[in-house]
């Protein structure tokens, strides 16, 4: 007992000796995520550790965090890039990630957002990966092609998501209207579930692969990923530049050891003008630190994917000031 009064005092008296200031500099910054099955999540917790540096951490130079001083960064799982945009707009996130289309497009209001007020203070700090279109169907359920979903029990994931939206374009590119499938609109792992029970028999997902909810899927039922591409539906390619070749390299997932066509759309990681320029510089130098690139190489196979040299492609809004100085200063950009 006196042992434990004794710790309890000494820790009392190096919280009362801490300086005052350091508490008032603590800071909050959210990064809107995706569902916890996919591929956004376990990367916006890489990267919110990566910029955090709570007050009292280590030193960067003694081993410890090299992340902001005085920030706090969490991931928070959304609905996506929808849904994560409408809340940097609001106000209720500081800063979230979405689809390279889905930011374009919210910046000039046209698009999904066409009638819409444009998000016209969205800005950019990153582009992070690309991101691959899976489409996903039971084994025993006939499909080998997108043409083939007509009449069958499909998932295009939840309102507000990116998937959505890129679902939609290519059921259209293949000559598919949605009165044409039976439509469902689930997350990726709930859609996963249905799959096992027999209740679905295709469902769409846009994120970094490996995706866990497939991964765990594949692993327990049979499954194929069904090819994508812009040779057999051009004029997917012809209306969206932002759609690129991809390849699903073989046994990336159970039960698929060939390499699988399909197409991609960047990850970006936005915010808004209203983030102030040094925090927004801080938080783009912290990303980019030789601290953080360890952690992402060892922290998510989509991690290594995310570099430097490949931050400001596909970008089509504007950089946030912030991030724009220091890639200048890094002489990524002119």
């Amino acid at each position: 007992m006196k042992h434990t009064k004794l710790f309890a005092g000494l820790v009392l008296a190096a919280g009362l000796a801490a300086p005052v200031a350091q508490a008032q500099d603590m800071s909050f910054f959210r990064i809107g995520t995706g569902g916890t099955a996919g591929t956004y999540y376990p990367i916006g917790g890489l990267l919110a550790n990566a910029i955090s540096n709570p007050p009292g951490s280590r030193p960067c130079d003694e081993g410890g965090s090299c992340g902001v001083p005085g920030l706090i960064a969490s991931a928070l799982s959304a609905n996506g890039s929808v849904a994560n945009i409408n809340a940097i707009a609001g106000g209720s996130l500081e800063s979230g990630f979405s689809q390279s289309d889905v930011a374009t497009w919210a910046y000039t209001g046209t698009g999904i957002w066409e009638g819409k007020p444009a998000v016209d203070k969205l800005r950019a700090i990153a582009n992070l990966y690309p991101e691959s279109i899976h489409l996903v169907a039971s084994a025993d359920s006939g499909i080998s092609s997108v043409a083939d979903l007509a009449g069958k029990r499909v998932s295009l994931d939840e309102p507000g998501s990116g998937t959505l939206v890129d679902a939609k374009i290519i059921l259209a590119g293949y000559g598919l209207s949605e009165d044409e499938i039976e439509e469902e609109f689930l997350k990726p792992d709930q859609a996963a579930d249905r799959m096992r029970d027999g209740a679905m028999d295709a469902f769409f997902f846009v994120g970094g692969y490996p995706a866990g909810a497939i991964a765990e899927l594949a692993s327990q039922h049979d499954v194929k990923l069904v090819p994508i591409s812009c040779d057999e539906a051009p004029s997917i390619c012809a209306d969206y530049k932002f759609f690129a070749p991809d390849t699903v390299p073989g046994g990336t997932y159970e039960g698929n050891p060939d390499d699988v066509a399909t197409l991609s759309v960047g990850a970006q990681w936005v915010t808004s003008a209203d983030q102030p320029e040094e925090l927004i510089y801080e938080i783009t130098k912290a990303l980019w630190n030789a601290n953080t690139r360890k952690q992402l190489d060892a922290g998510h196979a989509k991690g290594k994917m995310i570099t430097a040299e490949t931050a400001l492609d596909g970008i089509g809004i504007p950089l946030h000031p912030g991030a724009e100085k220091f890639y200048k200063e890094a002489g990524l950009l002119q």
